[in-house]
């Protein structure tokens, strides 16, 4: 803690293999190998978000890392939440208002399940990735143990204090600090408790790396050197970036999405539990904003995710951005349509010449 914000991230870089203290944010669906490949031979740490993913998909995508770079890899998982209970009258109201914005919903698309975390981390620990990293709770002991025999390291995501204290006790070798700016997914270890757990990132970073012995990575609204410098000033030991680099072109991320982040101001983002039932930052789009003033409940996770993907599948297919689900930070209008590299060897640049 009393390291200099030089020494920190120079400490944090040797242990993971690093060049430097910037790694790629895990986004699901968002993190193709071109990207995550170009950021680890520059010295960073590829991702892959494996949410959804099939246990043969995370080999197959850590066998074309390995073939694109020498780099480091993070595979990141959700811990499963409990089976949610079903409301039939409250799912037929939200297929019929998802039948305003796409394909009409059958009453089946609500049964969708989980993805089967055991056979997830046995794929994980099977393609030895650098690191795993996890998001919304904290691994049993058992996959700790698993891990560490593995010589894999574990970073665990926390929205606060507690959280993270539950993540350091278990055996994370490091703590994502997660700010209510960041895109996407919320790790709030509660489902319910989510939107109460709304803080900064300036506000979160502090006080985690006050209280914890292991090194506190800083993500949120990160999008540019002046941010890098500022969160390692604070203590953060590296930091986390997602969204700013959707606009590369190794995102290949739909044109209309690529093109409202460029637009998106910070308040033209929002949290929504509208695609999945677990709390996301995404674009404030046109379908976000009428599911807000409807009135109409989302389903729990995994159930509107379910519920919601014959309208994403037609949004993206149409590269139609009212109804995309376009997770976003609230940083989101400083990506750059630059390649990843670049970007990435500009901030570090940028936050070296900042920092005292």
């Amino acid at each position: 803690m009393h390291a200099t914000a030089r020494q920190r991230a120079a400490d944090f870089a040797q242990r993971f293999g690093l060049a430097l203290p910037v790694l790629l944010a895990p986004m699901a669906g968002a993190c193709p190998v071109p990207l995550s490949a170009a950021l680890a031979n520059a010295g960073s740490m590829g991702a892959m978000g494996a949410v959804l993913s099939k246990p043969e998909d995370i080999g197959a995508w850590m066998t074309r890392f390995r073939q694109a770079s020498a780099g480091p890899a993070q595979v990141n998982l959700w811990l499963p939440d409990a089976l949610p209970r079903r409301d039939a009258s409250a799912e037929a109201a939200m297929r019929d208002f998802l039948a305003q914005w796409g394909p009409a919903v059958p009453a089946q698309a609500g049964d969708t399940t989980p993805a089967d975390f055991d056979a997830q981390f046995d794929a994980l620990i099977a393609a030895r990735p650098a690191v795993a990293s996890t998001i919304m709770g904290v691994l049993a002991s058992s996959h700790v143990a698993r891990l560490k025999a593995a010589g894999i390291a574990w970073f665990a995501c926390a929205t606060t204090l507690d959280e993270a204290r539950r993540a350091e006790a278990a055996g994370a070798d490091a703590v994502v600090a997660q700010g209510f700016e960041a895109g996407g997914h919320r790790g709030a270890f509660d489902p319910a408790a989510a939107e109460r757990q709304l803080v900064g990132l300036f506000s979160l970073l502090p006080r985690l790396v006050d209280h914890l012995s292991i090194p506190v990575i800083a993500a949120g609204g990160i999008a540019d050197g002046r941010g890098i410098a500022a969160a390692l000033t604070l203590g953060a030991s590296a930091v986390q970036i997602g969204t700013a680099f959707l606009r590369t072109p190794e995102a290949a991320l739909p044109s209309a999405w690529a093109d409202a982040l460029a637009a998106a101001e910070p308040e033209h983002t929002t949290p929504t539990r509208g695609f999945s039932g677990r709390l996301g930052r995404g674009l404030a789009t046109p379908y976000v904003r009428a599911l807000a003033e409807s009135g109409v409940v989302p389903a729990p996770y995994p159930v509107q995710r379910g519920l919601t993907a014959p309208m994403r599948a037609a949004a993206l297919e149409a590269n139609r951005i009212d109804a995309m689900q376009a997770w976003a930070g609230q940083s989101a209008w400083m990506a750059r349509a630059r390649p990843a590299a670049e970007l990435l060897g500009d901030w570090w640049e940028q936050a070296q010449a900042l920092l005292p």
